[in-house]
């Protein structure tokens, strides 16, 4: 537990360090931290942070860093910053008068959010999982398989093949896609979850078989038709000078699973992932700030900037968060 000096200390070394990108100085934070002690005590109290792993020294005579450690305590403990007013004007105008449908309104986001905060942003759209059903058709596209189509009332279509063992009569395929319309329609998925847990011990074990199959399908289409948008890509090279990094950070962003799992919180709220937190070896001196949004039908999606681990936190929590509320009241309107 550090006292309330080791946290002023750290906290302002972290904000000096963020700002300048060069190691810090007991001298620096004496000037800048309020705390109107010596540079001796500071000192003291940077060999106590450093021996708990808070920062690191890189070389004697320097100053020195956060570690991945530093940051997460700072970030545990600190509140979102404050907009500029053009800042906070911006992200209202884009809102209010942006005419889109959803998937151009989503990738237009990540270009926002990676203007405010220069660095590349992810915005990961709803899935199928709130709305209701509105159309459901089964469709055989060979001797033993069958294509099942969901189109919900937001527009979202869903198409997924489902493979049998068995060849599949044509009467079969009819009889399921009725029972598949009479589960599924005017429900959201886990609503027809529901109701496919309760009906289906009524139906024969042959179509039993086959029904089962179809639903699993159905309930994976909340995943499966989630969409990613990338943004801001190209301003890499102004946050980071190192090509290296760069195309590390070029490797989390084109794989699917990664953004997924990293954007994809098991919480409401804001979610930041530093350093190791992040999957992968190339997330290592990376973060990540996300955030999730829920619409009213029920359908969730996130908002999120993939950046180096010396980010400005607290402005990029609070610019994800604006962009989330603006969002979550231009799709709901």
């Amino acid at each position: 537990m550090l006292d309330e000096r080791k946290i002023v200390v750290l906290q302002t070394l972290i904000e000096q360090y963020i700002a300048t990108g060069e190691p810090v100085s007991s001298a620096t934070i004496a000037q800048n931290s309020g705390l109107g002690v010596s540079t001796a005590t500071i000192r003291n109290d940077l060999t106590s942070l450093e021996a708990e792993g808070y920062l690191l020294q890189p070389h004697t005579s320097a100053g020195r860093l956060p570690t991945a450690k530093g940051y997460r305590y700072y970030v545990d403990h600190s509140e979102p910053g404050h907009l500029r007013r053009g800042t906070q004007n911006r992200i209202n105008t884009f809102f209010s008068s942006v005419q889109l449908e959803l998937s151009r309104l989503l990738k237009a986001t990540t270009e926002l959010v990676a203007d405010e905060t220069t660095y590349p942003a992810v915005v990961l759209g709803p899935g199928l999982g709130g709305d209701k059903i509105r159309g459901a058709h089964v469709v055989k596209t060979g001797t033993r398989t069958m294509l099942v189509v969901l189109v919900t009332d937001n527009g979202q279509v869903s198409q997924d093949i489902v493979s049998l063992g068995n060849d599949l009569p044509e009467a079969t395929v009819t009889e399921v896609e009725q029972l598949i319309v009479d589960l599924v329609v005017g429900r959201s998925i886990p609503e027809a979850a529901t109701r496919f847990a309760e009906q289906a011990p009524a139906v024969s074990p042959a179509t039993r078989v086959i029904l089962d199959k179809v639903f699993e399908v159905i309930v994976r289409s909340d995943q499966s038709t989630r969409q990613i948008y990338v943004g801001g890509t190209a301003r890499m090279t102004s946050v980071w000078e190192d090509f290296s990094v760069v195309n590390r950070v070029l490797e989390v962003l084109e794989r699917e699973a990664t953004l997924l799992a990293l954007m994809i919180s098991t919480h409401p709220g804001t979610s930041i992932r530093i350093g190791e937190e992040i999957p992968g070896p190339a997330g290592r001196d990376l973060a990540v700030v996300s955030s999730s949004y829920e619409l009213a039908s029920g359908s969730a999606g996130s908002i999120g900037v993939v950046g180096p681990m010396a980010m400005d936190y607290r402005r990029t929590i609070k610019i994800i968060e604006e962009v989330r509320d603006g969002l979550v009241d231009r799709l709901g309107s």
